[in-house]
């Protein structure tokens, strides 16, 4: 892991920062540090206590054991005022259905105390960045799945938070719906705002992240950038070799520099160098084969495992 930074470069600071439920332990007594700036995800398989945390530093879960400070509060003591600073895309939807999209927006800027005269121009604003200014005054029940997620992040902006806290996304969207999304948080990003993410996608985890950190069993598997996971964890490129005959994966595995993994009738080659692998794949007629760049799902499987969770 990184080397620990002040408190005063993070928005969050956990040390030793443990959950249990009775006799199961969530979270490990694990030391967390998320900077200012950027995009930060919070990644791991179910269970692996990534939720916990993340409701944790959203104040919905009291630590058992350790500390925890955000944007250099104590938690959960400082609930109330963290929250005012904090603007959170949850992973279910959960918008007023007999409301307009306007009046969504306006009841919700009111939990934070304002007026709609005061944050009439930010709502035009938001509109017109998740482009949904011409279904202003359409009710919600009428609205698309994407439509309603991309009200969800302009919704969790309208107090103008210091972070933006986003649990799965884009999940269950068509492509069109994610790339437009990931647009929209780039462009956040960009301006200045920090991030908080988690995602089953691992292209949405490289797209988007500066920093990643993965998660297994409620301990800290990993943490660092994306390439510089990919770089440290697995080899730089990935042979998938469907219905490999034996005989050809005995040969693949005489060189100690491949790494072989079967999963089901697909055959994975990690190798620093596809070149010495393709004449052997060349040489089986009618095999069906391709090679891709390592990344960062390969890192996730290899720490964390293919065996389905629940």
């Amino acid at each position: 892991m990184p080397a620990l930074m002040t408190a005063a470069d993070n928005i969050v600071v956990a040390r030793a920062l443990s959950k249990h439920f009775g006799e199961h332990t969530a979270v490990r007594g694990i030391d967390l540090d998320i900077p200012r700036g950027g995009c930060f995800g919070l990644l791991g398989p179910n269970g692996a206590g990534k939720t916990t945390t993340l409701r944790m530093i959203l104040g919905q879960s009291h630590p058992t054991g350790g500390s925890l400070h955000v944007l250099g509060l104590p938690m959960p003591e400082s609930i109330r005022a963290v929250r005012r600073r904090l603007g959170v895309v949850p992973q279910q939807d959960n918008l007023d259905p007999d409301f307009t999209v306007v009046e969504n927006l306006v009841i919700y800027a009111g939990y934070f105390g304002l007026s709609r005269g005061q944050v009439q121009s930010r709502i035009d604003e938001l509109l017109d960045f998740v482009e949904l200014r011409s279904r202003a005054d359409t009710r919600i029940n009428t609205l698309s799945g994407g439509m309603k997620r991309r009200l969800s992040v302009a919704r969790a902006l309208v107090n103008d938070p210091e972070v933006l806290v986003l649990d799965e996304p884009t999940t269950g969207f068509d492509p069109q719906v994610r790339h437009l999304i990931w647009t929209r948080l780039r462009g956040l990003k960009k301006s200045g705002k920090t991030m908080i993410l988690t995602t089953h996608y691992m292209e949405e985890a490289e797209r988007l992240c500066d920093e990643i950190m993965i998660m297994d069993h409620g301990r800290i598997m990993a943490h660092g950038a994306p390439r510089a996971l990919i770089r440290e964890h697995v080899e730089p490129e990935v042979i998938e070799v469907h219905h490999c005959p034996p005989a050809l994966a005995e040969r693949l595995a005489l060189d100690r520099a491949n790494r072989l993994e079967h999963v089901g009738e697909t055959l994975y080659c990690y190798t620093p160098d596809s070149g010495n692998v393709v004449p052997l794949l060349e040489g089986v007629s009618g095999l069906t084969w391709l090679i891709r760049p390592a990344n960062l799902e390969d890192v996730f499987l290899r720490l964390t495992g293919r065996e389905l969770r629940e």
